[in-house]
């Protein structure tokens, strides 16, 4: 539903006058002499990205798994198995199928006793419930920024941003092809979009590892407010 905004003009109106100048209704993008935020890695190719992702990853406390779509299926099953199996959540992806996951989550664990719950935004709580008890959370980023190491998700109806952040172990599949080197390159894509009228989620989040705290006296507390163990499992796309 898209609402309507009412009174704008003379609202705004108003508040200039009140401010004692006339309305402003265009403002000029100023155009900075240095943007040193577009320098850091502005010529790194997708593999020499990867290297940086990897090589971060060992700061956030967060496991790396290089694959390709063959072995992928084999790779989560894995890093599953790793973390104990038991309650899985995940998103209602369409990418999971075309990563040729499906069989794995659908056919083969509920054999092997790996109970699956995939989000389905018509049970509301029951979904956060589950969550709540998961021993692994699986998501897939959106945009991957190499120097924090960071996995942007966009959040949807099917894609409930609890599966994240509530479950023990947080398994993110990444898309070599969504690695840019950092928050400018990511704030640009959501730009874009947003300009050319693609829809774009009303919660996105960046998340970068395990949860961590130094709050108290600046010591680290890696799992104090989410996943304790967090493992990224980079898909060789392109």
């Amino acid at each position: 539903m898209t609402g309507t905004i009412q009174n704008r003009d003379s609202f705004l109106g108003q508040i200039a006058n009140r401010l004692g100048r006339d309305r402003i209704t265009h403002l000029e993008r100023p155009k900075w002499n240095y943007n040193p935020q577009d320098e850091v890695l502005k010529d790194a190719n997708q593999d020499e990205l990867l290297e940086v992702l990897k090589q971060q990853c060992k700061n956030i406390h967060t496991e790396i798994v290089i694959t390709d779509t063959g072995k992928l299926s084999d790779s989560l099953k894995q890093v599953v198995n790793k973390y104990g199996g038991g309650l899985v959540t995940a998103w209602k992806d369409e990418r999971f199928d075309q990563f040729g996951l499906t069989n794995l989550m659908q056919e083969e664990w509920p054999q092997e006793g790996i109970d699956l719950h995939v989000w389905d935004y018509t049970k509301g709580e029951e979904n956060i419930n589950i969550a709540e008890h998961a021993n692994v959370g699986i998501t897939i980023s959106d945009i991957t920024l190499a120097e924090s190491g960071t996995a942007v998700l966009f959040s949807s109806k099917d894609k409930g941003r609890t599966v994240s952040f509530l479950p023990t172990n947080s398994v993110i599949i990444i898309p070599k092809s969504s690695i840019v080197p950092r928050m400018t390159q990511a704030a640009r894509i959501i730009r874009e979009k947003v300009k050319n009228g693609e829809q774009v989620a009303s919660c996105i989040n960046f998340i970068t590892g395990p949860s961590n705290s130094a709050d108290i006296e600046m010591i680290l507390v890696v799992g104090v407010h989410g996943p304790i163990k967090a493992t990224y499992i980079v898909v060789e796309d392109i």
